[in-house]
């Protein structure tokens, strides 16, 4: 495989992802959370950045956008949806659109719900996927613009991914995480190691990111929102409601 991916961390409690090719010298930036620190790492690994992949409009994955265009002469794939709120695209995509990074494929998934028109990008041939903040380790970006009933569809979407999917997703939100988890989803074992396994990793000042999607389908109650005992203990009389419980007990957590 001749991918290779650079995560560092960024902002407050960003992480940044670079993505290379060795083949073709491409390297694509996952998002732009802060350009000094983009370039910097780019030029730590001897990489020239090429493209940027927006995932959403939020400052904090767009706001590096103008000036690694500026300096690198990139070019910038983001999604229609929001694509108003989005500096200096040259393409826009959105549910079932292919981007390259030399001779590898990623597949465009709508992921609406934290914003409208969220996507990530799947490289299936890798076993990668790019989710910003609309899938975090066991729990999932505010619902700050869609609808209950499209964010979970959303996140449907990406469970039906190949379970040994590492998931690279934009924040190290999950010892938080981990303590809703535990509120929501008390007698879930599997869960409680996972939880002893992230404390463990971060009193090691150890990254929880990224994470492979098995893990998450046994213990995230975000996407198990249609699984029985979860809806027998939040309520809802659909997968869509229960959803919607757990986002609202989350924000208020």
């Amino acid at each position: 495989m001749s991918l290779s991916v650079h995560q560092f961390p960024c902002l407050s409690d960003n992480y940044g992802y670079l993505l290379h090719d060795t083949d073709s010298h491409e390297t694509v930036c996952i998002d732009t959370p802060d350009a000094k620190a983009c370039m910097l790492e780019a030029d730590m690994k001897g990489w020239r950045i090429t493209q940027i992949w927006n995932t959403h409009w939020h400052p904090d994955h767009a706001g590096g956008n103008a000036a690694i265009k500026a300096a690198t002469g990139c070019t910038i794939t983001a999604p229609a949806g929001d694509a108003a709120k989005i500096e200096g695209i040259d393409r826009t995509v959105d549910q079932g659109d292919t981007v390259m990074l030399g001779e590898h494929q990623a597949r465009v998934l709508n992921v609406g719900g934290h914003t409208m028109g969220h996507i990530a990008y799947h490289l299936p041939d890798a076993g990668l996927a790019f989710v910003g903040d609309a899938l975090f380790a066991l729990g999932c970006g505010r619902m700050f613009e869609g609808t209950p009933q499209q964010f979970w569809k959303s996140l449907r979407r990406l469970r039906d991914l190949p379970p040994e999917t590492m998931m690279h997703c934009a924040h190290e939100y999950t010892q938080a995480n981990a303590r809703f988890a535990l509120h929501a989803d008390p007698d879930n074992v599997a869960l409680q190691l996972y939880a002893d396994d992230i404390a463990s990793a971060r009193a090691r000042h150890q990254p929880t990111v990224p994470f492979p999607l098995a893990r998450e389908l046994e213990t995230n109650p975000f996407l198990r929102a249609d699984n029985e005992d979860m809806r027998n203990r939040w309520g809802g009389a659909s997968a869509e409601e229960t959803f919607a419980k757990l986002r609202a007990a989350k924000d208020s957590f």
